[in-house]
């Protein structure tokens, strides 16, 4: 009878503590509201790497990743690297600008798929899917993740630029890999979205291999988004957040000469700089809706233990 009462015990803390959302495992209440801040992109220039920095050290941002195989990446790491930022990888298998290209990280002979004539990433999703395939993606992000380990930097975090890794099932099972092989948590989106894509298992299908990730996803979703609405678009964010953690990407950048060259969004994305590093009315808002910020390195550290 008590060996009986004991594994009854057993049972129904362990279903206790599978009932517990992820941040009443994280130590939080579960109407408390949670929110990460990452900037995508970090690596790619000069601009993106200041807001990356500055964005962490000194205003709302939160967290930061990083492309590795752009011209700016080892500059980004050794800045993390010094100034103990939250950072991941930010996969990468496309190279969309016009006159701003990069190449693999993989041996090109190992990756031929993934490069264009000219010897650089694709511009575009859908040329990776027709001309690569998901080992040559698993042996370009598994070399990306690689080389940041051996620079000394310590990872959150994956998510995939432009979503290569998540919008195809055949990539959603390298994001799976690469995640499970490196045990990282990984960026998500949200479970509607996952329907809307006809992918609804998918949330699931992590969970079960022991991959973390947040409640929620945001992005930039408005048609029209432009440095005009940025302001007003995130304070809706802000104030209809959910209880649980969420997360929302930006792509934050300083301003600079080099930015408007590489690409046609730079107003926006100094926007996006100047709103989540320099505004105190922003600031002062999210103080008045008790969002509470953090990073993946908690995360991180609940999914390793």
């Amino acid at each position: 009878m008590k060996n009986i009462l004991l594994v009854f015990i057993g049972c129904s803390l362990i279903s206790l503590v599978n009932a517990q959302t992820l941040a009443e495992k994280l130590g939080y209440k579960n109407t408390d509201r949670l929110l990460i801040i990452n900037c995508d992109d970090a690596g790619m220039c000069n601009a993106a790497n200041i807001a990356a920095l500055e964005g962490q050290k000194k205003g709302l941002i939160t967290s930061a990743t990083i492309m590795i195989p752009c011209p700016k990446s080892d500059e980004m790491i050794s800045l993390a690297k010094n100034n103990s930022l939250d950072v991941g990888i930010h996969l990468t298998h496309t190279a969309e600008w016009k006159k701003y290209r990069w190449g693999s990280i993989a041996n090109s002979e190992k990756v031929k798929g993934l490069l264009d004539s000219e010897g650089y990433l694709w511009r575009n999703i859908e040329e990776v899917y027709e001309h690569s395939n998901p080992l040559e993606a698993y042996y370009e992000g598994k070399a990306q993740i690689q080389k940041a380990l051996d620079s000394g930097l310590e990872i959150t975090h994956i998510d995939s630029h432009m979503g290569t890794l998540q919008l195809s099932p055949p990539y959603v099972d390298v994001y799976l890999q690469l995640a499970t092989e490196f045990n990282l948590p990984v960026r998500m989106a949200s479970q509607e979205t996952l329907e809307l894509y006809g992918q609804p298992y998918i949330r699931k299908k992590f969970k079960d291999r022991g991959i973390l990730f947040t409640d929620y996803f945001i992005y930039e979703e408005l048609d029209n988004y432009t440095e005009d609405d940025i302001k007003t678009f995130w304070t809706g964010i802000i104030q209809n957040l959910k209880p649980g953690i969420t997360e929302l990407f930006i792509h934050a950048s300083a301003p600079d000469q080099e930015l408007k060259k590489i690409t046609d969004s730079w107003k926006t994305r100094n926007t996006e700089y100047e709103l989540f590093t320099n505004d105190e009315e922003f600031v002062e808002l999210l103080k008045q809706e008790e969002i509470i910020l953090i990073g993946y390195k908690p995360i991180l550290d609940f999914q390793r233990k």
